[in-house]
């Protein structure tokens, strides 16, 4: 059985990263029902008045900067943090993403509960076997994005540190891909289709990932919530089911009919799929199947290339 989720009726709930592709579906759904702060840079006038819109209080702050986070309410019942820099700059990252996450649940440490997003790009990549939560770590994209796999990797230690220092119940969520009406990784690949660009994969094929479907990891947060304990949960978090590059490129062009052009590169991300035994055991399986999701994707955001 699932654990029992968190209701967030009336609470006050802090999420960082809320511009992201991942965070603003998460602001504007629980704004709905929580009083949501939302934490940022917002070096953009346009994001902060977006996010506002959605019925959400704004603070502006940067995390590696503990000084900035004075107008953070102290007296939060939930943090959810999805906040992640990738500057490429191994002191800045560090410290916005590692220190970071120490420096916000400092300032919340009265928080109920913390649920941190980590990401799959922790693990030592190791073929097609799934990856389970225990498995090695390692400096997974760092062809692609230098300091990702390791800030990550960071932010877990302080996580835990903070969290058993100051007791606070916390999940860590290792996040595969997510995606739908607001885009995402398997959307960026059918715009490479449509403009004949080779798309990259490891030559270990296929290369599998957990798609999760923005409606799913929106209705899973308050049960991340639920499974948070003092001494830590760290759960992978994707799509119930495994899917291969190859397959949903594949897949997409039988909907638009824009042929994938693979190109072998042992630089590429390899698969990364997620054993899902403990996230079943925790949250339960994901409704969205991933063939509707990503017709779905792409009726709301290229209706013009469907067939």
């Amino acid at each position: 059985m699932p654990v029992k989720p968190v209701d967030f009726t009336g609470k006050k709930l802090l999420i960082t990263g809320p511009t992201s592709q991942v965070g603003e579906p998460i602001v504007a759904h629980y704004s709905r029902q929580a009083e949501v702060w939302a934490l940022a840079r917002f070096s953009k006038d346009e994001d902060r008045n977006r996010i506002e819109a959605l019925g959400a209080k704004t603070i502006r702050a940067d995390l590696s900067d503990r000084n900035s986070l004075v107008d953070c309410p102290d007296d939060v019942d939930y943090v959810l943090n999805l906040a992640v820099t990738r500057t490429g700059d191994f002191a800045y990252d560090l410290a916005a993403n590692a220190e970071g996450v120490g420096n916000l649940m400092a300032q919340c440490r009265k928080a109920k509960a913390v649920v941190h997003f980590s990401s799959t790009a922790v693990y030592q990549y190791e073929g097609q076997t799934p990856r389970k939560e225990t498995d090695p770590l390692g400096d997974n994209h760092r062809y692609m994005i230098p300091t990702y796999s390791i800030s990550k990797i960071a932010a877990e230690t302080v996580c835990r540190f903070v969290a058993h220092q100051m007791d606070i119940p916390t999940t860590i969520a290792r996040l595969s891909v997510p995606y739908g009406n607001n885009g995402g990784w398997p959307f960026f690949h059918l715009l490479m289709m449509k403009e004949g660009i080779h798309i990259g994969i490891h030559p270990e094929r296929p290369n599998f990932y957990n798609p999760v479907h923005v409606d799913d990891y929106v209705e899973k947060i308050p049960y991340l919530f639920g499974a948070a304990t003092p001494t830590v949960t760290t759960t992978n978090f994707g799509g119930s089911r495994a899917v291969s590059i190859e397959e949903w490129c594949t897949y997409l062009g039988k909907l638009t009919g824009f042929d994938p052009v693979f190109q072998d590169s042992v630089q590429a991300f390899g698969s990364l799929a997620i054993d899902t035994t403990l996230m079943h055991e925790l949250i339960g399986e994901t409704r969205v199947d991933w063939h509707e999701g990503m017709r779905s994707m792409v009726a709301a955001l290229a209706p013009d290339l469907l067939k």
